[in-house]
């Protein structure tokens, strides 16, 4: 499978001489989806808008399908590459709707009909008619999440970058949008790129992640990496709440081999366990019980 972003040797340094990024290698094939994780202040957003090309490589390069960004035109990197900004207000700035998703395909020099059917594609796949004619500020913010990713859409990249796309949604608007973007990688293929603080959609959302403190900590599956103890906590990072709750239930004497890392996962294992543990599972407090429960807190800093 052809590599669809390549970062080499990317460093970069803000105005003030803050060092953002340090020779950050990475490489993400088409179709797939990628996570990028680390505490705040690791450079997640400034990597992304390197992809993008709004910061140009101070050194090192980001290349696109083998193609140099810094040396392609604005209009060619947004055939390749759409960003979803965090914030949706950042992103939606026309009078409707329609406006909106219509302002990329516009200034792409696509002529109406096909800037028509542009919108319209864009609408039907973020489950959005009826709101063509809507003001931007009217809608929720899960609207408006995905009214910025209909406008990204529109365009018809080949890849997404996604800056904490299930930030501040509620619980609904979050699994929906998961929801979406899987179908998108499915059915279409599009490459994915996500920052995320949301270690509960991982799992979801992810085929690999890279752990990212202004350089490549590490890369790795979403097992491989929530299973690396040391990696966490030297770098701030969290584990999905079904993997927590499962390895207390040990505590407790559940033999659980595999932890879950999402609530399908949970399922499964449950499943395993009770039809081969005479249909029911056994919880029990024995001596080393209260020690291990404080081992537990300790590993995930609950004090």
């Amino acid at each position: 499978m052809r590599e669809a972003i390549t970062v080499r040797d990317l460093s970069y340094k803000y105005p003030d001489g803050t060092k953002a990024l340090e020779d950050v290698n990475m490489e993400v094939h088409e179709g797939e989806r990628i996570a990028i994780v680390g505490p705040n202040g690791a450079g997640k957003t400034t990597l992304m808008l390197h992809l993008n090309g709004t910061f140009r490589c101070m050194e090192g390069e980001v290349e696109l399908f083998g193609k140099t960004v810094s040396k392609l035109k604005r209009a060619e990197i947004v055939k390749e590459i759409g960003m979803v900004f965090q914030d949706p207000d950042d992103q939606l700035f026309m009078p409707t709707l329609f406006d909106d998703i219509a302002f990329g395909p516009i200034n792409q020099g696509l002529k109406g009909d096909e800037v028509r059917e542009r919108v319209d594609k864009a609408i039907m796949s973020l489950g959005l008619s009826g709101y063509e004619d809507r003001a931007p500020h009217r809608l929720s913010f899960g609207e408006k999440k995905k009214a910025s990713l209909a406008a990204v859409m529109a365009m018809e990249p080949r890849i997404l970058v996604l800056d904490e796309p299930t930030a501040n949604l509620d619980p609904y608007s979050r699994t929906e949008l998961i929801g979406i973007l899987n179908e998108l990688n499915d059915r279409e293929g599009i490459t994915m790129v996500i920052a995320t603080h949301d270690v509960n959609a991982i799992p979801e959302l992810a085929d690999r992640i890279y752990a990212l403190n202004r350089r490549i900590i590490e890369t790795g599956t979403p097992r491989e990496i929530f299973f690396d103890g040391e990696l966490l906590k030297q770098n701030k990072l969290d584990v999905p709440d079904v993997f927590k709750l499962f390895d207390v239930m040990r505590c407790f004497g559940f033999n659980c081999d595999k932890l879950p890392l999402s609530l399908d996962e949970a399922v499964s294992g449950l499943t395993r366990v009770i039809e081969t543990a005479g249909g029911h599972i056994h919880l029990h407090i024995h001596e080393h019980t209260h020690d291990e429960v404080k081992k537990w807190r300790e590993k995930y800093e609950h004090h």
